[in-house]
């Protein structure tokens, strides 16, 4: 079959490999419609970051090169031994945490945060951005007939923006910050209006996808036309921002997030960094303010799948290019670093 496969920074190749086996416990699926993630994009500039290169994943035992994609939805074409909750034709996106069972974070049941965590599409195991993926049941979301395909590659990210509101400290009538309207700030967005934040601001420069976030019910700040950003946040917001979310990895706009929050407020990293962003300690201890972070999401597959049915997360609002796999490179990642318009990108391999 064909496969986008990972061999090093800027090496990414399109080849035949095998078609992957439903062994037992396993079901194989027909990928639909695959989305390119940031993560994807920062291992093609900056990799590897979670791709194993030196040595094997520990859980799935494979090393680079390896298929890439991990926000993709589609049709279960066959059923592995043991497998009872899933069956041939059924509908599914697919969670794509590895972690080991074993270690404190699973016992405790925070497996996103496994010693030896891994992302099906970046550690192994097979991955969107090919015609089929073998996938452990477990792991494996049915969605109803009214999710589309579309919608159902959406639901990985969108799990991350809804995890990161959860974990934040963020109350109905709160007032957020978003810094960065990429694809996951504009999810953020969407997860904050379905968590009752009473006034969503978002910091972004790109005139498209300000656009998209004014679309999505968040009022704009421009930094190229605001002198000061953080004083117009604390200006709009009578004080500062009850939760603000770092979604750009770029450090010097980590600062400008952390004093745009208020006193006794929070910082929620979601964003990954590839260079380290200092941070002065006072402007968290002289005015209370806690960071939190998160990695992925645990146990909220299910509530994005819901809120899909209820009409949040929409494709037709974040999906802004559709390509095949053949053309994903040039058009696909060179087209997301050219093309700053671009929010979320779908890949469908034929």
């Amino acid at each position: 079959m064909k496969a986008l496969r990972w061999h090093g920074v800027k090496d990414l190749r399109v080849e035949q490999i095998e078609e992957p086996k439903a062994l037992p416990g396993k079901v194989k699926i027909k990928v639909e419609w695959c989305g390119i993630c940031g993560s994807d994009l920062h291992e093609y500039t900056a990799g590897p970051i979670f791709i194993p290169a030196d040595k094997p994943h520990p859980i799935t035992g494979e090393q680079a090169p390896v298929v890439m994609g991990h926000e993709f939805s589609g049709q279960v074409v066959e059923v592995g031994e043991g497998v009872t909750r899933l069956q041939k034709g059924d509908r599914v996106v697919v969670e794509p945490i590895f972690n080991c069972g074993q270690c404190t974070a699973c016992r405790q049941g925070k497996y996103n945060l496994c010693d030896k965590m891994g992302f099906l599409g970046l550690a192994g195991g097979g991955g969107g951005f090919s015609e089929y993926v073998a996938a452990d049941e477990h792991i494996v979301h049915k969605i109803p007939d009214t999710v589309s395909y579309e919608q159902g590659a959406l639901v990985e990210p969108s799990a991350v923006a809804l995890y990161a509101v959860r974990q934040s400290k963020l109350k109905v009538g709160d007032k957020a910050v978003v810094f960065g309207a990429g694809p996951i700030g504009l999810l953020v967005i969407e997860a904050l209006k379905a968590s009752g934040a009473s006034e969503i601001y978002a910091v972004e420069l790109s005139a498209e996808r300000s656009a998209k976030a004014i679309e999505l019910g968040a009022q704009v700040i421009n930094p190229k036309e605001t002198p000061d950003v953080v004083e117009e946040i604390h200006r709009l917001t009578d004080g500062g921002a009850n939760v603000v979310f770092e979604v750009t990895g770029v450090p010097p706009v980590l600062e400008q997030a952390l004093e745009a929050v208020r006193i006794g407020g929070e910082l929620m990293i979601v964003s990954i960094f590839e260079k380290e962003a200092p941070i002065q300690p006072n402007k968290i201890v002289m005015q209370e303010r806690s960071i939190s972070g998160i990695i992925g999401y645990r146990d909220v597959f299910p509530a994005v799948i819901s809120l899909m049915e209820k009409g949040y997360f929409p494709a037709d609002k974040l999906v802004t290019k559709r390509i095949k796999l053949d053309d994903v490179i040039e058009e696909g990642f060179e087209g997301l670093l050219k093309e700053k318009s671009q929010v979320k990108i779908l890949v469908k391999a034929e």
